[in-house]
């Protein structure tokens, strides 16, 4: 019998949707997709459930989609099973956002692209000393999807780009100061968390709350922590073109000599020219659009990723990273000189009759906005 990829605990008046792939840092495939989906739904109707939890086995909260299946898939000409992947992906990112039940997600671990996707847009987020968020996809040759656009987007200042082009780590604290998060709790601690919230019968969020902050713990970012560095990423990130932002690093290395910014200089030049443009883009829209806005989008953009139209990107930054793990991916366009506005629409272009856009319940759910 093959093991459930996504497990049940029931509490007293709760469900907690325990993610089972340490082995795989709990990356999401379809399977799991689809079964979240499907108990998310169940629960939400359930009157005997008041709240729900979300967390994962082993050492991950959960690292992403489990792009290296994708990959496989795609290597086989298998795209129906890619898209089916993305759309029930990301039905699920927007039923959470919508969710009529307060939802706490236990972010223990590595948490990291559509990871953080099926749980910050969730009412509560618990992070730890163990925590590390990242949005790593424009250095796997593809964008940061699943909600992405929407929260990081959401972020103060340009810091939402400065993540989705540099791929930048932040851990628990970082994530607690920029707004990620609602709750820090050490990684010893959890388990108490964990027995408190199994423990309360009820569906009113602030005694959930108070119940998160009595094992909570007020924390400050480390002062060589990028988030004290705002004040330059909104210099260098608010430009309006991957160029200008790349000029504008430079000219602040020039100036300061600050490490903060060679790095991130480092980590640009090592990403998908087209991820990149692809991405500014991408986040630069969500901060006017809503949560289901931001994923038709984002379903666009996968989809017309994935058909290799345009590029083989995402398959090239895969296998460079995760299969071969050379790291030297050959990305094509190979410069940002050679990606052009005609690539970076394509991407953007309503998907047309052939292939239908994604299907949200909009007008049964409040928006997300």
């Amino acid at each position: 019998m093959q093991r459930l990829k996504v497990l049940v605990e029931g509490r007293a008046n709760s469900r907690a949707a325990v993610l089972n792939r340490p082995s795989s840092l709990n990356s999401l495939n379809s399977s799991m997709a689809a079964r979240l989906k499907r108990l998310y739904e169940s629960w939400e109707e359930n009157p005997d459930i008041g709240f729900v939890i979300m967390k994962g086995k082993g050492r991950a909260f959960c690292s992403g989609a489990d792009v290296v299946t994708l990959y496989q898939l795609l290597n086989e000409g298998k795209v129906e099973e890619c898209k089916m992947f993305f759309q029930t992906l990301y039905k699920f990112v927007y039923l959470l956002g919508t969710y009529l039940k307060p939802h706490v997600a236990i972010l223990d671990g590595i948490t990291m692209g559509s990871g953080a996707g099926i749980s910050l847009p969730g009412m509560f987020r618990v992070v730890t000393d163990k925590t590390v968020f990242a949005a790593p996809e424009a250095q796997m040759g593809f964008h940061p999807d699943a909600g992405a656009s929407y929260y990081l987007s959401r972020l103060p200042g340009y810091l939402g780009e400065y993540l989705a082009l540099t791929g930048e780590k932040l851990n628990g604290v970082e994530m607690i100061a920029c707004g990620l998060a609602t709750h820090y709790s050490l990684n010893a601690r959890l388990a108490w968390v964990e027995e408190r919230l199994g423990k309360l019968i009820t569906d009113d969020p602030s005694v959930i709350e108070d119940s998160l902050a009595q094992y909570g713990d007020l924390v400050y970012p480390d002062k060589r922590s990028i988030i004290h560095k705002i004040e330059t990423i909104d210099k260098c990130f608010s430009q309006d073109t991957v160029e200008e932002i790349i000029d504008a690093l430079e000219n602040e290395v020039a100036e300061s000599y600050d490490e903060s910014c060679t790095t991130a200089l480092k980590k640009l030049k090592e990403a998908s020219p087209l991820s990149l443009k692809v991405t500014l883009q991408s986040i630069r829209e969500g901060r006017f659009q809503s949560l289901d806005r931001c994923l038709v989008r984002e379903y666009r953009l996968s989809l017309n990723w994935i058909s290799k139209h345009v590029s083989n990107d995402l398959c090239e930054g895969v296998r460079a990273r995760l299969v071969d793990k050379d790291f030297a991916p050959k990305w094509e366009p190979a410069s940002l000189r050679e990606v052009t506005k005609d690539m970076v629409d394509y991407y953007f272009a309503p998907l047309g009759e052939v292939e239908p856009e994604l299907d949200l319940p909009t007008s049964v759910r409040e928006p997300s906005v």
